[in-house]
């Protein structure tokens, strides 16, 4: 006979208040069946992805294709008795089925015994790509107005003797009705959602590309996402708290890659007193050196060229202002460097950077006072008023800032994961830098946690010297030498403008990008963060690794990995290629090389897929299961709850319903 369990007063109010989800012993004792079941099956794939900025195609056909898994699953489901080339055309359908079915009506393809094989085949891959998932959890991905017809259909199979008839007067009423379209789209749909377990998005959002608004749209689309923070997105997460030294950079960037149209149509941000200032300032200034990273085929397209060259220019004069009253604001940044208005000659057309003289590229500076360089000219304040009251008012933008903060952190362990964008600052022998930030000194963990709780405060706090506190900081997490997200020593934005040796532009990386790439510091960095277990993985972006100059994205063969492979098109020509995407199944975690993607219409017209090559990063030696993930801890402590629970209610301690 067993020993009757007490419990104390505070366990009992506990469980009391369980009971109310789980009422009788029965509901109990469902749902530790249910949880101990869940807990043996194989744990869902997780998808990493870095540095998307703005590339929203790209970004959006990685996702629709699960950098290549979905190919995967319908080659395992129909390889064995379906062409490649049939089955190439199926993979269009599922990435753009609205697309693609109008593509075929065109050309007259839909006919009924397409219809039919079509649905056994999106009924055969999804069956496989759900097949890990519990019935409940598959239910919840169905679309309500086809939930019931799925699910037989996937229960059911076609070479069933007993339902063999069932199962095709279900497809055939389908046809028959007229719902065959929108009933492949939901298929469709399920199947895209259902590879993709969970997103890890490592930083960088925003900027270069021209359309980060719509990647933010589809990020909210996804069921499950976590964001770890770049210095792009902290930009963005600044500008939109009113910082005026990342409205300006933000504005600086889109202009420079002639992202006009985002910022005006995308988030509605008034461009226009930029504009008629930058006309009227620069009317006889070519401004060569801001001419915009874009190709100008037209008489058009270079009028409006040196449009934007004109306000590229404007806006960065306006930032360097900015910025250098910030550094003189905030000594303890570190960045007086960064104040070199105030260090031009223009009579003899030099600048005077750390003690050396350099000639100007560009001897126009009309806003400038030479007795006040960092003062505002009364058109230059009012056209950052303006921004400012647009970035603040933009309803869009706002929302997807609450997004960033809701999903987002400085950094996240996860599934034996570190995440984080950038890097741990680090002095030459490997140990963490010591940064002080608004009297507190910080480094390694601590520096990521008082970053992140002045980021938030920018946002939540009640109090309005904090508020303004934590938006100018997101300037200096921006492009601060001890930034844990930006990594170097300085950006070199002005030099780059307007000084032509090459020397001045360089960027020297913080000593983490090379002393990372040991066994050593990979133990150092995870024990900083209190991580003791030996399979960890460290996941970075931030950095572009260039393919062509023969660099590895595996910094630590099993342990360190940096998946910027270049998404954006600016940076195609480094890397070689378009981006990686880190892939966590319960079999391995490899690496998926990206080829540059055509285009929507090349993949519908063509069956055309984005090329991915797989390189392998660390494989497991027993398949990994629900109950050895984060969840699954969370689940075991579930179990255990319920199981007291059920003790409580057969003892009496709780009252049970019947």
């Amino acid at each position: 006979m067993t020993e009757e369990r007490t419990f104390d007063e505070k366990t009992l109010k506990y469980l009391r208040m369980l009971s109310r989800s789980y009422p009788s012993v029965q509901s109990v004792c469902t749902e530790i069946i249910n949880l101990r079941a869940i807990l043996n099956l194989p744990k869902g794939t997780e998808h990493f992805i870095s540095d998307i900025h703005g590339e929203y195609e790209g970004f959006r056909h990685i996702l629709r294709n699960a950098s290549g898994s979905v190919r995967r699953k319908i080659d395992q489901a129909l390889g064995d008795y379906v062409s490649s080339a049939e089955r190439g055309k199926l993979a269009a359908l599922i990435y753009y089925p609205e697309l693609k079915l109008q593509e075929l009506k065109e050309q007259g393809q839909l006919t009924r015994e397409w219809y039919t094989l079509t649905l056994k085949q999106l009924v055969a891959v999804c069956r496989i790509t759900t097949s890990k998932y519990t019935a409940s959890k598959v239910r919840k991905l169905l679309p309500a107005d086809f939930a019931y017809v799925i699910t037989e259909l996937m229960t059911t199979g076609s070479k069933d003797f007993n339902k063999e008839e069932y199962y095709g007067q279900i497809l055939d009423s389908i046809i028959d009705i007229d719902r065959a379209d929108k009933f492949i789209i939901a298929m469709c749909t399920l199947i895209q959602s259902a590879v993709i377990d969970r997103l890890h998005i490592v930083g960088d959002i925003y900027d270069r590309g021209d359309s980060p608004h719509l990647v933010m749209d589809e990020l909210e689309k996804q069921r499950t996402v976590d964001i770890q923070w770049g210095n792009h997105d902290i930009l963005w997460m600044g500008a939109a708290a009113g910082s005026r030294c990342c409205i300006t950079n933000a504005v600086r960037i889109c202009l420079r890659y002639s992202n006009y149209d985002f910022l005006e149509n995308g988030y509605g941000i008034n461009m226009r007193p930029l504009s008629l200032f930058a006309l009227e300032t620069y009317l006889d200034d070519p401004c060569e050196c801001f001419l915009p990273k874009s190709d100008a085929h037209s008489p058009y397209e270079q009028q409006n060229r040196s449009i934007i060259a004109k306000m590229h220019k404007a806006i960065s004069i306006i930032q360097f202002k900015l910025e250098g009253k910030a550094a003189m604001d905030h000594p303890e940044y570190g960045m007086q460097d960064r104040r070199l208005l105030d260090k031009l000659d223009l009579e003899r057309g030099v600048v005077t950077i750390a003690g050396k003289e350099y000639a100007l590229l560009d001897r126009n500076f009309p806003t400038v006072d030479p007795k006040d360089p960092y003062a505002l000219s009364p058109g230059e304040q009012e056209v950052v008023e303006g921004l400012r009251a647009s970035f603040l008012g933009s309803e869009k933008l706002q929302r997807h800032i609450d997004f960033l903060y809701e999903k987002g952190s400085m950094y996240r362990y996860y599934n034996k994961c570190l995440m984080f964008h950038g890097c741990i600052p680090m002095e030459k022998d490997g140990t963490c830098a010591k940064v002080e930030i608004f009297g507190h000194t910080c480094q390694g963990k601590s520096l990521f946690d008082y970053c992140e709780k002045i980021v938030r405060q920018a946002r939540y706090s009640q109090n309005p010297e904090h508020r303004s506190r934590g938006a100018n900081f997101m300037w200096y997490l921006w492009c601060g030498s001890r930034s844990p997200l930006f990594g170097k020593d300085k950006m070199a934005t002005f030099e780059r403008y307007f000084v032509e040796d090459k020397e001045t532009h360089k960027e020297i990386s913080d000593p983490y990008f090379k002393l990372a790439c040991t066994d050593e510091v990979a133990d150092i960095i995870l024990k900083e963060f209190g991580i003791t277990d030996p399979e960890a993985v460290i996941i970075n972006g931030h950095i572009p690794v260039k393919i062509k100059k023969g660099e590895s994205p595996i910094k630590v063969p099993g342990r360190l990995v940096i998946i910027d492979g270049g998404m954006s098109k600016a940076y195609q020509s480094v890397t070689g290629i378009a981006g990686y995407t880190l892939v966590y199944n319960s079999h391995e975690m490899y690496l998926s090389e990206h080829e540059p993607f055509s285009s929507v219409e090349d993949t519908v017209r063509n069956n055309a897929d984005m090329e991915s090559r797989v390189i392998p990063f660390k494989t497991f030696s027993e398949r990994i299961k629900i109950a050895g993930t984060d969840d699954g801890r969370d689940i075991s402590d579930r179990v255990k709850d319920l199981e007291m629970l059920l003790e409580a209610y057969r003892s009496g301690a709780v009252k049970s319903k019947n």
